[in-house]
């Protein structure tokens, strides 16, 4: 395969392009940079860029790597990592539309979409398969799991469950469905789904202590059910909570 880079674009020293990229014209690719196969870079996107952080110091050896087959559009920027040897890492065939932005340290499975104008805050973590709305901001250090859905000009500040669908701030409206049925779930895995948010959102009690009593005797057997769960033992910002009528209206 062969590379395609515009004369405009620019590549720092150091920078490692896959075969089969596009660098298209006035694009950066910044020092430290590696892009797998097939990435293309559209016009006057920067990858590998500062962070934006008062405090860092541009001596710092950092990167940021990009999986095969993503596509970042125009005035995208996805920022170099903060610490030292860190990278901010996208993985393969995500999609960062146009203006959006990745901060230090993030990390992004593969195939998520990023619309246009998304603001991801340093440290965001984003499961494979989600989807993030126009306009959208997510503050540092929050989670967001596997095949969630986020709407446009959604803020997010708390941890967001694998599987979900938000909107406004950290406002849970149910199972992100029509998501689930495009990646082929099964029928047991969806009821299960079902049955796992239920307890969570709406038992009474605290949500972690709730998820993990679940997890320990519910008798759930699907992988996708356990992920659900295993979800709320981690992070440090607490949870998105769920808007009951509309839960229950939507999805019983």
């Amino acid at each position: 395969m062969s590379v395609s880079i515009h004369p405009t674009a620019i590549i720092e020293a150091g920078a490692v392009i896959g075969d089969g990229c596009d660098i298209q014209a006035g694009a950066i690719i910044g020092r430290h940079v590696v892009l797998g196969e097939r990435v293309v870079v559209y016009p006057y996107a920067v990858v590998g860029g500062d962070p934006q952080h008062l405090k860092f110091d541009r001596a710092t050896a950092s990167g940021v790597r990009i999986g095969s087959g993503t596509v970042i559009r125009e005035h995208a920027t996805v920022n170099r990592a903060a610490q030292p040897g860190g990278e901010t890492i996208v993985g393969e065939r995500c999609f960062l539309m146009a203006n959006s932005h990745v901060g230090h340290d993030c990390v992004l499975a593969d195939d998520v979409v990023l619309a246009n104008n998304v603001m991801l805050a340093g440290h965001v973590h984003v499961g494979a398969f989600t989807f993030i709305g126009g306009g959208a901001g997510v503050h540092q250090f929050a989670r967001i799991g596997e095949s969630a859905m986020v709407s446009g000009l959604s803020r997010i500040s708390r941890d967001l469950a694998p599987f979900t669908i938000t909107a406004e701030r950290d406002e849970v409206s149910g199972l992100n469905l029509v998501g689930l049925k495009r990646r082929g779930f099964s029928r047991e895995a969806i009821g299960e789904l079902k049955k796992a948010f239920r307890a969570v959102y709406f038992g009474a009690g605290n949500i972690r202590e709730l998820a993990a009593a679940q997890l320990a005797g519910g008798g759930y057997t699907t992988v996708e059910a356990r992920r659900f769960l295993e979800f709320f033992g981690g992070g440090k910002r607490g949870f998105s909570r769920a808007t009951r009528v509309v839960a229950e209206d939507t999805h019983d």
